[in-house]
C-alpha cells in the first residue's frame, strides 16, 4: 500500500493526539497527588465566576433533608397513619428516605416517584393529577407518579428537592403530611 502525503498527516495527527491525550491523563493523575496546590488561583475563581458556559445550582443538605424527612414522618405519626417518605434532590435522585413503622411495601417506591414528580414540575403532585384531564400522556413519563402526595422545595422560586409520602388512605393526607415537611425546613 502507497502512503501518500495525506495518510501520514492524518497518521501522524492520530499519533500526536494520542500522545497529547496521554500526557493530559497523566498530568490529570499527578493534579490529584499530594504535591499540588489544593487551592485554586483568584484569577481561576474569577474566571469561572464569569464563564457564561456553566451554572450553579442551590441544593438541599443531607442534614435538611433529614429534617423535613423526619418532620413529615412525625406529622403522619400524630394522625396514626403508617407512611414512607422519600426526600430527593432537584435531579430525582434520593437524599433520604423513610418508612414508618407498618408502612406499606409500595409506600417506599410510591414516596419516591412523588417527591420526583413534584420536584420535576415544581408543583404539588395534587395539581399535577388534575392535568391528567387535559394531557393524559404524562402519566407515562418514567419515574413519575401523578398521585396527590408530592410537594416541591424551593429556593428563591427554583425547584431544589421534592417530598413523597405515600401509605396514608388519601392523597391528601399524603400531601399534608409532605407540605408539613416543607414547612419544617422554613424554621
Amino acid at each position: 500500500m502507497k502512503k501518500t502525503s495525506r495518510t501520514r498527516l492524518v497518521t501522524g495527527g492520530a499519533v500526536v493526539a494520542a500522545l497529547a491525550l496521554g500526557g493530559f491523563g497523566g498530568y490529570s493523575a499527578s493534579a490529584t497527588g499530594e504535591n499540588t496546590a489544593a487551592a485554586p488561583s483568584a484569577a481561576s475563581a474569577a474566571a469561572d465566576a464569569k464563564n457564561k458556559n456553566t451554572t450553579r445550582s442551590t441544593h438541599l443538605t443531607i442534614e435538611a433533608a433529614t429534617k423535613a424527612a423526619q418532620a413529615t414522618l412525625d406529622a403522619a405519626e400524630k394522625e396514626n397513619q403508617r407512611v414512607s417518605v422519600a426526600v430527593v434532590d432537584r435531579n430525582g435522585n434520593a437524599l433520604v428516605t423513610l418508612r414508618g413503622d407498618g408502612a406499606g411495601p409500595q409506600s417506599y417506591e410510591s414516596a419516591e416517584k412523588k417527591a420526583f414528580t413534584a420536584v420535576s414540575w415544581n408543583a404539588p403532585t395534587s395539581v399535577l393529577a388534575g392535568r391528567l384531564a387535559q394531557a393524559p400522556h404524562l402519566k407515562d413519563i418514567p419515574g413519575t407518579l401523578f398521585l396527590a402526595g408530592g410537594a416541591p422545595v424551593t429556593a428563591k422560586g427554583a425547584p431544589i428537592a421534592g417530598i413523597g409520602v405515600a401509605g396514608a388512605p388519601s392523597g391528601d393526607l399524603d400531601e399534608k403530611f409532605a407540605q408539613a415537611g416543607v414547612a419544617a425546613l422554613g424554621k
